[in-house]
């Protein structure tokens, strides 16, 4: 019975223990991590936004070029040029896929867009986060709706060219570039 008796009270202790180590190791973490992640999205805003910088630019470059506003619950990030960004994100194959879509002042083109976080298959719908598939997105139309294609088969000025193997990520990045690109826009533009 005493065996038992000390057997409890070790678990106890060394989980009291455990857990105020945990709860102090968070606490000091947590404002480098929002710092982190805060930096993290101004650099995926200036890469949507096609504006230069360096690791050691990114606040700068961002104070002086970019503003941040919100609308309801939105936040719009306006370049000096007029472009503008917002967060998109939405459930992609395997899990979410976040990101930054800039368009132009004209609201309809595509200046760029940038990828957060996904967690997609690697080297297949992974492929989504990679600038060469994000750069074909530039200059392209949203209206009347964005299409991702089949390799090879774009054509039209709304028609990006899909990656290889992974239609059915490139189909859910699709629909939240279109589903998110008209919620906002109606928002920038007062009807939200």
């Amino acid at each position: 019975m005493r065996d038992r008796i000390s057997m409890v009270v070790f678990v106890l202790v060394l989980g009291s223990i455990l857990t105020s180590a945990l709860v102090a190791v968070d606490y000091y973490t947590a404002p480098l991590i929002r710092k982190n992640e805060a930096l993290k999205t101004k650099m995926r805003v200036l890469d949507a936004l096609g504006i230069p910088y360096t690791e050691e630019s990114i606040e700068k470059e961002f104070s002086e070029n970019v503003k941040a506003d919100s609308v309801k619950w939105a936040k719009f990030y306006i370049s000096t040029d007029g472009n503008i960004a917002f967060e998109m994100a939405g459930s992609g194959l395997w899990g979410p896929i976040s990101g930054i879509l800039a368009l132009s002042s004209d609201l309809e083109t595509i200046r760029g867009i940038s990828i957060i976080h996904q967690e997609e298959t690697p080297g297949l719908g992974g492929r989504i986060a990679e600038r060469d598939f994000l750069d074909r997105f530039r200059g392209k139309k949203i209206t009347p709706e964005l299409k991702i294609v089949k390799p090879g088969k774009a054509s039209a000025n709304n028609e990006v060219d899909g990656i290889t193997g992974a239609t059915s990520s490139s189909k859910a990045f699709e629909s939240i570039i279109n589903s998110q690109s008209k919620e906002y826009i109606s928002l920038f533009r007062g009807g939200g």
